[in-house]
């Protein structure tokens, strides 16, 4: 029998009597929220979801949501006061010794006040939960799917959208509206235009940098659907470039294959980190892979697992990582190529897709 997403939490958290997640206002709500629930849509800010060790899930909210948060799982409890909610709480967690808490999400004041209302001992319960959230279930899958082929349609627009002298700012304008235009629920994170130099900065956030013939021009985005992200970077070049940014391409997809062929089942995550920059390592370009080769992504952007040299993490099937290498070289350009992809029983699949050959413009 397949376990709810809140019963997975229970029985993957042991020794706590009930895990609790509080949105408080924004910036600071939590995806675990949405992700129990499996909502789609609402703030719930001031909300908390209550996980029994049964697996049971209760929502405490205000009349706000009160709408929505019945549209999901979870028994809904509504309070008009501070007093109300306060009784709410304290009813679910009477019985409670431990109380587990994401540590990496909950704020301060928050976790004071569950050790208040609960009069129970708080147990950080953040690792158990991003082992457990890093394997996707069949919806979060399909929902990942539906943002990466999102993604990819928009790439395959980028070789007719580019042209001489439009700016990164109009670029990254551009790349946003067309994934929202092919359904696209939102930005996974704000879009990376870099052109030039620029791209050789791996977090360049777009300007009025004009392109120019020759230019590296970088592309580091991602859409959204339902609540879902994708991850996706292309580097193409408005004319001829330079022969070095040539040879870095051929690198960089090199050891984006290289890295790949060591993601399956079971496998140690950094064994593809290891091998793509053993290929960077080994070539002119030596030192200039100055990130890891991939993350985990869900309902964030970078969730667990690390791809990365120095992870402890092993890769299981449904699990959905980036795979980006990546040569920069300051004041010239910077290579980076990237695909959202699906841990198999057998190795991988690229839910994203453009053609990783050069493109030349």
């Amino acid at each position: 029998m397949n376990l709810s997403r809140a019963q997975r939490i229970a029985s993957g958290c042991p020794g706590v009597d009930a895990v609790v997640i509080h949105n408080a206002s924004s910036p600071f709500l939590d995806p675990l929220f949405w992700y129990v629930t499996e909502q789609a849509s609402g703030t719930f800010e001031g909300s908390f979801a209550v996980i029994s060790k049964d697996g049971s899930l209760d929502i405490v909210s205000s009349p706000l949501e009160e709408t929505t948060a019945k549209k999901g799982l979870g028994t809904v409890h509504v309070y008009e006061t501070r007093e109300e909610r306060d009784s709410l709480l304290s009813g679910l967690l009477k019985k409670c010794d431990r109380i587990g808490i994401c540590g990496r999400s909950v704020t301060y004041s928050a976790s004071e006040y569950i050790r208040k209302i609960g009069t129970a001992d708080l147990t950080d319960v953040s690792s158990e939960i991003a082992d457990i959230t890093a394997v996707k279930d069949a919806k979060e899958i399909s929902d990942i799917r539906k943002a990466s082929d999102i993604s990819s349609k928009t790439a395959s627009r980028i070789p007719e959208m580019l042209r001489s002298g439009m700016t990164e700012k109009e670029m990254a304008r551009m790349i946003d509206s067309a994934m929202r235009s092919d359904g696209g629920t939102g930005n996974a994170f704000e879009t990376i235009c870099a052109f030039g130099p620029n791209s050789a900065e791996p977090h360049h956030r777009p300007s009025d940098r004009k392109i120019r013939k020759g230019d590296t021009a970088l592309f580091d985005f991602g859409s959204k659907y339902g609540m879902y992200c994708s991850d996706l970077t292309r580097t193409v070049f408005l004319g001829e470039p330079d022969s070095v940014l040539r040879r870095a391409y051929e690198v960089v997809l090199k050891a984006k294959n290289a890295g790949m062929l060591e993601m399956y089942d079971n496998a140690p995550a950094k064994n593809a980190d290891i091998a793509a920059r053993k290929i960077i390592d080994e070539s002119e370009f030596k030192g200039r892979f100055i990130h890891s080769f991939g993350h985990g992504m869900g309902m964030s952007i970078h969730e667990s697992p690390s791809v990365s040299s120095r992870s402890d993490d092993t890769l299981k099937e449904g699990m959905i990582v980036s795979a980006e290498p990546g040569i920069y070289i300051p004041g010239i350009g910077g290579i980076r190529i990237e695909d959202s992809v699906l841990i198999t029983k057998n190795g991988f699949k690229e839910l994203t897709e453009f053609d990783e050959m050069m493109t030349v413009i």
